[in-house]
């Protein structure tokens, strides 16, 4: 692997900027925006940021938020907040209000950048910001109305002031300048409260993702980016941050191709594609997954969810010059940590459960399998995967008791070790196979089960790969019963699936019924959201008594 290394997020930008100025940066919405057009307007965007951050004195803030959604907007506020030595904090305008001001009140962000596809939204924010925000409106945004319908926040545009005096270059002095300690962005996983937590990034977590990602996998300028991740999710920060520091085209997905991309990979002549799994099982149902369909693709990219080993090998026939490969990690260590190359002959015996392994952990980062006694486990015992290294982050924001609980110390080592809550084991190669959640280990009548096991054996018996068990009524890791949901017709013969369960699994692993649905509930990162389908047991349950 070739020696590569950024110092930070906005670091990976401006390095490929003054390589390949002229090259494309970006495409989205059926425009073309080159590094030097993307530059110059980040540049305008971060001295107004740092101007009406000097307008309204008080003390600097470490994180801007910005609203918007996968435009040329959105990606100009990621730049434009980090150029001015900021960390952005992303809010979806399609997230319910709700949780919007919830994200922006734990923020304790003073700033907000507004993109034009947000308008909607931004007037539910102003109308109820928990305080007086300074509000930069970007171009499509008339930031007089604004001021006048809402006087007690400020309102600027990046033209404000002498417009021919903005600069076109971001300040490579500050740059330089910008901490690794320093926050590169926040964002909000779901909490077990109903409070979301929140995850601030460093640039030093980030730096280190990038410089091993980049020349892992000999990205290149003329390769071509999928965006299709919300920016929401820390995928996104692969997307846009592993594309710009290789000199590469970042090609923004539309909303509506998101979930079914064929036609837009070949025609937008894409060469890297990296989505959650639950793409292939799409495609799949609308028959746009053929083999040698999609030639361009060189590297293909999955995580944020299990990927089914039929499913890589069906990408992989669809894709046949790509490499394939499935990354795993969570939130709090940067994006992702591990990763396993598919290979449809070597390793079709090593999936289990029908799922392809999380592999082995990055060189540059740490990993750890614990047991139930808290010991580090033998190759062959299952336990909960601890990770430790310079992409793990130091914890979450204003929330000391839950950072206690999942970033932890061991005896005699000095190193912080986060508890993702994963199982995992390793086989005899060192290869780490997912087994599921620590809470999706349920105990169904007294007995220990995997609700991804059932998954599984539901797959075969119905040979449908939408199907997913769930155990009910849940609390406290224990429920009396399993239920299964799948997507199939309404004619489907149940009883005889439930029949071919009941002849590989003990009785109280069976699903006690099996519902049929349209489509699977996806959450905002397109996972399948397997606490949306409990919540609705008892709803289906009643209206079938």
């Amino acid at each position: 692997m070739s020696r590569y290394s950024v110092a930070s997020l906005i670091d990976a930008f401006c390095q490929s900027a003054d390589r390949y100025p002229e090259r494309t940066a970006l495409e989205v919405a059926g425009q073309s925006f080159t590094y030097a057009d993307l530059e110059a307007r980040a540049a305008a965007l971060a001295s107004a940021l740092l101007r009406a951050e000097g307008a309204a004195g008080g003390e600097a803030q470490p994180v801007v938020a910005f609203l918007g959604y996968r435009s040329l907007g959105a990606y100009v506020s990621v730049l434009g907040v980090l150029a001015a030595g900021k960390g952005y904090v992303p809010l979806n305008p399609n997230f319910p209000l709700a949780r919007t001001r919830t994200m922006l009140a734990l923020s304790r962000c003073a700033t907000l950048v507004a993109s034009p596809e947000a308008a909607e939204v931004l007037h539910g924010v102003l109308a109820d910001a928990p305080r007086p925000l300074t509000v930069i409106c970007l171009e499509g945004l008339d930031a007089g109305t604004l001021r006048a319908a809402y006087p007690r926040h400020r309102f600027a545009t990046p033209c404000d002031g002498d417009s021919a005096a903005a600069p076109t270059r971001i300040d490579r002095d500050a740059v330089a300048r910008v901490s690794p300690d320093g926050t590169a962005y926040l964002l909000f996983t779901s909490g077990s409260t109903g409070v979301p937590k929140g995850v601030p990034v460093s640039h030093g977590n980030a730096a280190s993702y990038v410089s091993y990602v980049v020349p892992r996998y000999g990205f290149a300028p003329t390769d071509r980016f999928s965006q299709a991740f919300d920016m929401t999710f820390d995928l996104s920060v692969h997307d846009m941050f592993v594309c710009w520091a290789s000199g590469a085209a970042l090609v923004s997905v539309p909303h509506a191709a998101v979930m079914a991309p064929a036609k837009l990979i070949r025609d937008a002549r894409l060469t890297v594609w990296f989505s959650v799994p639950s793409v292939i099982m799409f495609m799949q149902r609308l028959r746009t997954l053929r083999p040698a369909s999609l030639p361009d693709l060189r590297i293909s990219l999955f995580c944020g969810e299990p990927l089914l080993e039929r499913w890589a090998d069906a990408w992989q026939q669809a894709a046949p010059n790509s490499i394939v490969e499935n990354v795993y990690g969570p939130t709090e260590a940067t994006i992702a940590i591990s990763h396993y190359r598919w290979d449809p002959v070597r390793e079709r015996n090593r999936c289990a459960n029908g799922v392809v392994p999380i592999g082995t952990i990055f060189a540059t980062q740490t990993g750890m399998i614990v047991g139930a006694d808290g010991a580090a486990a033998t190759r062959g015992q299952p336990g909960e995967l601890w990770l430790s290294g310079s992409q793990v982050t130091r914890g979450y924001l204003d929330n000391p008791e839950k950072t206690a609980q999942q970033f932890v110390s061991r005896a005699s080592d000095p190193r912080v070790w986060y508890r993702t809550g994963d199982m995992v084991v390793e086989d005899e190669d060192g290869v780490m196979q997912y087994l599921g959640r620590v809470d999706n280990q349920v105990q169904v009548n007294g007995y220990r089960v995997e609700l991804q096991e059932i998954d599984e054996v539901l797959r075969h018996a119905s040979g449908n790969d939408s199907a997913m068990a769930v155990a009910w009524p849940l609390e406290a890791g224990r429920a009396d019963s399993v239920y299964a949901f799948l997507c199939a017709p309404p004619a489907t013969d149940t009883a005889a699936i439930i029949r071919q369960c009941e002849s590989v699994l003990p009785g109280y692993m069976v699903p006690k019924a099996i519902f049929l649905i349209g489509d699977m509930p996806l959450n905002a990162n397109g996972k399948i959201d397997r606490a949306a389908l409990a919540r609705s047991v008892g709803e289906l349950i009643s209206a079938k008594s």
